[in-house]
């Protein structure tokens, strides 16, 4: 079968992080490309409780940018096993199932949640984070009956979306209602994503939200707390004009675009401004709640000053080493969280996954993501996705596709 593998060694890696300074098609084209389109085995299920999918749609997400320009730190790579079939926002059929299946059948069209976490490896008794319900967020994504690997996508053996197939254990699998499309159902992973933010830092009636960033999460951010009818007063801070229309049209209230955070927090919260002997300024006073959707130093620093007394501070995008003035955390008694993945909440009124809250929200039309999905490709075609990725402004391109229908 036809799948797109990402794989690197430190002599390559050296070697790219020179080079990739004059042109980042090095990174997927000629022979020092992370990335490569090859002809591999179907994988094989792992026990009876597996199930193989056939890949019908599968977004490309930053994050498999990120890895194949090697942007990602390093600290993340005892998760990762090479060769890897990358892809993890998927909708898929199945066409196999393993003899412990339950409640899935051959014919079905579902999407997964991808991490693989205790139950996918065989781990028993399970760790803290699966007892408690972060499945996502497994203390054991090196051990167990798999290679080592966070989620589909960057696990060796189980394969990912830019495959023409790849397996799941069946806690992994959602069923895809007959209301959805194909192109929602692979986008209920990125939606989800915006699901858990919200849901663990939810805003209250009357908050002043601040979202950095406005991409698919930050975009996904804002449809969340618009589907769940939240009453609030949404920024969002994002310097593209292409993505500043689409999140106005999600809900946002109002986009800042010439990149001056600090007067536009004066404006819109009625925050104090104070000038330090030398260094940014400091605002007491600002938004009550702040996804940071980007992740890096700068905008990371922005939001601690720009974060009010007791304001929650989410950080969504996967940066790399940050610096960090800390005097506003313990200034204004802050909180940090990090935003990774999903699991199982009690927030909506019963037990339930995440991801089952977000196809809920679609399938009872409270909220439209099938307008995020604006491209679409072969496999073949892959390298044109990934530019079109790296300019998507003017491509006017949001979430991009490979389609193996």
């Amino acid at each position: 079968m036809k799948a797109l593998q990402f794989s690197v060694t430190i002599p390559q890696w050296v070697a790219l992080k020179a080079l990739g300074l004059a042109t980042k098609k090095l990174f997927y084209t000629g022979p020092l490309a992370t990335v490569k389109l090859s002809e591999i085995p179907e994988p094989a299920l792992p026990s009876g409780e597996w199930v193989k999918i056939k890949t019908l749609l599968c977004g490309f997400c930053a994050s498999d940018l990120n890895l194949l320009l090697l942007r990602d730190s390093p600290s993340a790579s005892p998760f990762t096993s090479f060769p890897c079939t990358i892809g993890h926002e998927i909708c898929g059929e199945i066409v196999e199932t393993g003899p412990d299946v339950k409640e899935l059948t051959v014919g079905d069209v579902v999407t997964i949640f991808p991490q693989l976490s205790c139950a996918a490896r065989g781990i028993d008794p399970p760790c803290r984070a699966c007892r408690t319900g972060r499945v996502g967020n497994c203390e054991n994504f090196a051990e167990g009956a798999l290679p080592p690997g966070m989620f589909n996508g960057i696990c060796r053996d189980v394969g990912g979306g830019f495959g023409e197939y790849f397996v799941a254990h069946q806690s992994q699998v959602f069923i895809i209602p007959e209301e959805l499309s194909h192109e929602e159902g692979a986008l209920i992973e990125p939606f989800s994503v915006g699901v858990q933010a919200v849901t663990d830092n939810r805003p209250q009636r009357g908050d002043q939200v601040l979202i950095i960033g406005g991409g698919v999460i930050g975009t996904m951010i804002v449809k969340t707390i618009r589907a769940l009818d939240i009453d609030c007063r949404i920024t969002v801070s994002e310097p593209s004009a292409f993505q500043a229309e689409l999140i106005k049209k999600a809900g946002a209230d109002e986009v800042i675009s010439d990149g001056d955070l600090f007067s536009h927090t004066v404006g819109i919260t009625g925050a104090k401004r104070y000038k330090p002997l030398i260094g940014p300024d400091i605002l007491m006073g600002g938004f009550n709640r702040i996804f940071d959707v980007v992740g890096n130093s700068k905008t990371l620093n922005q939001a601690l000053r720009s974060l009010a007394v007791e304001g929650v501070l989410s950080i969504v995008g996967i940066g790399h080493d940050v610096k960090l003035d800390l005097t506003p955390l313990w200034l204004k008694l802050q909180t940090i969280r990090g935003v990774f993945a999903c699991g199982y909440t009690g927030a909506y009124g019963e037990e339930k996954h995440i991801f089952q809250v977000a196809i809920d929200l679609v399938k009872e039309k409270k909220v439209e993501i099938k307008d995020m999905a604006t491209h679409t490709f072969r496999i073949e075609d892959f390298d044109r996705m990934i530019e079109v990725n790296l300019d998507k402004a003017r491509n006017r391109a949001v979430k991009t596709m490979v389609s193996f229908r």
